[in-house]
C-alpha cells in the first residue's frame, strides 16, 4: 500500500492545484467577457455561455454590448413580396392600423427600438424584454438551481411583462365606456386626456417609456394612447396595470382593482441611466 504523502507535499500539491484552477478560471472568464465585443474570435458555444447572458450581468448590460453580437436585429429585412406573391407595399400589417405608424412595414425589433415613433414615445432597451438566456433555466425544474421559479421560455422573454403591457385588449368595460374605443372615440373627441387629465394622472412613470412625449402626443391624438392600449392588441385580455396613487384618488377601491398592485415592477422603476444614452 502506497504511504500517504507528507503534510508538506500535500500542501504543495494543494497550492499547485488551486493555482492552476484559478488560472484556468481567469482564462475562461476573460474569454467569456470578451465574447460580447469580439464575437468573431469566439465560437458559438462559448459565446452562448458568456456571463452577459446570465444574472446579475444581464441586468446591467447595455444595448451596445448586446448589439455587438446581435446587430442583425436592427437591420432592415422585411420582404418586399411574400412567398405567396403579396407585395408589402400593397398590404397593411396589423401594427399599421393606427395613424401613429408611419412609413413602410418594418421588423419587430426595429419597430420597438429605432423607428421614428418608437424613439419618441419609448426608451426601450434590449434588457427591457430580455432577462437572460440560460440554457439550464429556460424551463422550471430542469436543474437543481431553478426549482419552483417563475421562469419563461424563448430567450427569457416574459410575455406578461414584455408584451401584454402594450398589446392587450382595450378594457372599455373597466373604464365604463359605452363601447370599444374605435366606436366611441368621436364622442370623446378622440382625446383620452379629456377624462384622464383628472383620472389616473400618474402615468407612464417607468424607465422604458418617455412619459413627457407620450402626454404631449396624446393630447394631439387619442391614437397615440390607443396604439398601445388596444390598437395593436395581440391578446384577448387586458393587462392589469398597477394602480399608482394620484392626487384626488378615491379612498374606495373598485372590485376590479382590488387585487392589483400599487407599484410597477422594481426593475422598471429605476431611474434612466447612462445605459440608455449609450445605446
Amino acid at each position: 500500500m502506497r504511504p500517504p504523502a507528507s503534510t508538506a507535499t500535500f500542501q504543495r500539491i494543494q497550492k499547485w492545484a488551486i493555482g492552476v484552477g484559478l488560472a484556468l478560471g481567469l482564462v475562461v472568464t476573460a474569454t467569456c467577457q470578451t465574447a460580447a465585443t469580439h464575437s468573431s474570435s469566439v465560437d458559438y458555444q462559448r459565446a452562448r455561455m458568456d456571463p452577459i447572458h446570465f444574472k446579475p450581468a444581464i441586468d446591467n448590460a447595455t444595448d451596445k454590448q448586446c448589439l455587438a453580437c446581435h446587430a442583425e436585429v436592427l437591420k432592415p429585412s422585411v420582404r418586399s413580396e411574400s412567398i405567396a406573391g403579396v407585395k408589402a407595399s400593397e398590404a397593411k400589417a396589423w401594427y399599421q392600423d393606427t395613424s401613429t405608424y408611419k412609413g413602410a412595414q418594418d421588423t419587430f425589433h426595429r419597430r420597438h427600438l429605432s423607428t421614428e415613433f418608437a424613439t419618441k414615445v419609448m426608451q426601450m432597451r434590449c434588457t427591457t424584454c430580455h432577462e437572460g438566456s440560460s440554457p439550464r433555466d429556460e424551463a422550471p425544474n430542469t436543474s437543481a438551481s431553478n426549482q419552483n421559479q417563475a421562469l419563461v421560455l424563448r430567450k427569457m422573454v416574459n410575455p406578461e411583462t414584455s408584451c401584454l403591457k402594450c398589446h392587450g385588449k382595450f378594457d372599455h368595460e373597466v373604464m365604463s365606456l359605452p363601447g370599444p374605443w374605435p366606436t366611441v372615440k368621436e364622442t370623446f373627441q378622440n382625446n383620452c386626456l379629456l377624462c384622464h387629465s383628472g383620472i389616473r394622472t400618474n402615468r407612464h412613470q417607468v424607465n422604458y417609456l418617455n412619459a413627457a412625449e407620450i402626454e404631449k402626443m396624446g393630447a394631439q391624438s387619442g391614437d397615440t394612447c390607443f396604439g398601445c392600449h388596444g390598437g395593436r392588441s395581440w391578446y384577448r385580455i387586458s393587462y392589469p396595470y398597477p394602480r399608482h396613487k394620484w392626487e384626488g384618488m378615491p379612498a374606495d377601491t373598485p372590485d376590479w382593482a382590488k387585487n392589483r398592485l400599487t407599484e410597477s415592477d422594481v426593475r422598471f422603476l429605476n431611474k434612466i441611466t447612462e445605459q440608455i444614452k449609450s445605446k
